[in-house]
């Protein structure tokens, strides 16, 4: 049987490097190896998709299966069969009955998510066990430096000892997961994760004020990203315990543009690039194809002197925000069609490079304008991570389910507290915070469409102060107890919290998509 074109390429470097497999491409049906290769590495899994499963045949392409052979893949998958039975074990919907047909979302064998009867949605582990996620981003375990103790102890210089340790710490907590960043030592332990493809690290991003994104304008965006995605996301592709991907860890959307604002948004900054860059051109015609091609027309509908473009860049240059009403109606038309382009290529890249794991758009680290948050959505989106820094109410306009990211109640202490507590006493800033903080917690937990939190960050910034800091550790190693009590009440009743039955809120109809 003559072997197709397009496998010749991965064939020829798994013959030349793994002795079985050059075996079997040296049989006489080179198409049956390589579906023997394939049912070996994927144990026959089956995806689900659209609430039905599809054939394994349907699953991984031969080179794919080849690829997550390659870059790794092989051991996950030696693990996965360690039991006989265990391909049988996926072989059929993960609870079909209790979700509603047309939600399930993700590859059988790996983290999903879905909705079920009641209008609750749930991430599934790779068991196929409901998952209420509770992480923490930037989890590391490098030892502080003396020079940045703090109150008079000094770090040691090797790791933790035991009971200082991320991962003992963790589970003492309550949490299951991590987030994004960190140095990746509790991920050994067991725990489920997130990873960053880090599309910004591709060459011809832009790096202006408040920004930082790929050209996503630019004709060779897609096969930068594709290369990238295939670079980090391959050698996971059969990794049980990756929850999912986002395309960027604080890459920077800049500020949306409003009266009084004092930077410069993402329209006047794609205004203002070099030429080299496709998206200054893509910017420019945007803009004057709104107003008839002129500089002049373009200028009374935004009510501010715009002779020329260079009047634009120099603004930018000197952070002097464009924040007028018809400016702001401009801007939001852009960043909607620029997060469009931004979240369908990173989507495409990444499942073509990886199609077991779902798709988390982008960790934003803070607030981003409705029109960026409005396409990051199914279907480029499998779980939305959303912003949720300084508790602020559940993001209006997207669509479930949702992932809190960079949860944390810290910044609600530089509001004064306005309530009583018993007795009439007024409750002091500290009190006012964790009290906002357990009721957000909650609203969180009992909302249908979340299927998790993501603590902001392990450690404390330089120059923050408890009880005010935002860590979970403070810089000297020790635990942030006005966090971590309250957090790890929490953790140990998020599960009976989260199975409560749903109470149908005006809110809870925005992410019922």
């Amino acid at each position: 049987m003559s072997q197709p074109p397009e496998l010749s390429w991965w064939l020829k470097i798994a013959s030349d490097g793994f002795p079985r497999l050059k075996i079997l491409a040296t049989g006489s049906s080179t198409l049956a190896a390589m579906q023997e290769i394939r049912d070996t590495l994927t144990g026959r899994k089956r995806v689900v998709e659209r609430g039905r499963v599809q054939p394994a045949e349907k699953t991984l392409s031969v080179e794919d299966a080849l690829r997550a052979f390659l870059f790794g893949g092989y051991l996950h998958a030696a693990r996965a069969m360690a039991h006989p039975d265990a391909a049988a074990s996926h072989s059929a919907p993960i609870f079909p009955e209790e979700f509603r047909a047309g939600t399930l979302r993700g590859s059988e064998g790996f983290f999903c998510v879905g909705q079920n009867q009641a209008g609750r949605w749930w991430l599934l582990d790779a068991e196929g066990r409901p998952f209420f996620c509770r992480g923490v981003h930037g989890v590391r375990a490098a030892a502080v430096p003396v020079d940045e103790a703090v109150g008079g102890r000094a770090a040691s210089a090797g790791p933790y000892a035991p009971d200082e340790h991320p991962s003992t710490r963790l589970r003492k907590w309550g949490f299951n997961a991590l987030g994004v960043g960190g140095d990746g030592a509790a991920r050994a332990d067991g725990f489920a994760f997130i990873a960053s493809v880090d599309f910004c690290r591709t060459s011809g991003v832009i790096q202006a004020s408040g920004v930082r994104l790929p050209d996503v304008f630019a004709p060779e965006w897609p096969a930068r990203a594709a290369a990238r995605a295939l670079e980090v996301c391959a050698p996971a592709v059969m990794d049980r315990a990756l929850i999912g991907w986002v395309a960027d860890d604080l890459p920077g959307w800049a500020p949306p543009a409003a009266r009084g604002g004092a930077r410069p948004s993402l329209l006047q900054s794609c205004l203002s690039l070099e030429p080299n860059f496709a998206a200054y051109h893509a910017a420019w015609e945007f803009v004057l194809a709104l107003h008839g091609g002129r500089i002049d027309a373009l200028a009374r509908a935004w009510g501010v002197a715009v002779r020329n473009k260079e009047v634009v860049r120099e603004w930018t240059r000197v952070e002097q925000a464009i924040a007028t009403r018809g400016y702001g109606r401009d801007d939001a038309q852009w960043s909607r069609e620029f997060a469009r382009r931004y979240f369908t290529g990173t989507a495409a890249a990444i499942r073509a490079a990886d199609p077991n794991h779902l798709v988390l758009g982008c960790r934003f680290g803070g607030r981003v304008d409705e029109s960026v948050r409005a396409e990051c959505v199914y279907p480029a989106v499998d779980v939305a991570l959303l912003d949720m820094s300084a508790v602020p109410a559940l993001a209006a306009g997207a669509t479930g389910p949702v992932l809190a990211g960079d949860f944390g109640w810290a910044d609600a202490g530089a509001v004064d507290a306005p309530a009583r507590g018993r007795g009439g006493r007024r409750l002091t800033t500290v009190e006012w915070m964790l009290r906002q903080g357990r009721a957000a917690l909650e609203r969180v937990a009992r909302h249908p469409a979340v299927v998790g939190y993501i603590w902001r960050q392990w450690l404390d910034d330089p120059g923050e102060q408890p009880p005010f800091a935002r860590g979970l550790v403070h810089v000297n190693g020790t635990e942030a107890r006005e966090h971590t009590e309250l957090l790890t009440a929490f953790n140990a009743r998020a599960e009976s919290l989260r199975r409560a039955p749903v109470r149908p809120t005006k809110e809870s109809s925005v992410f019922s998509g």
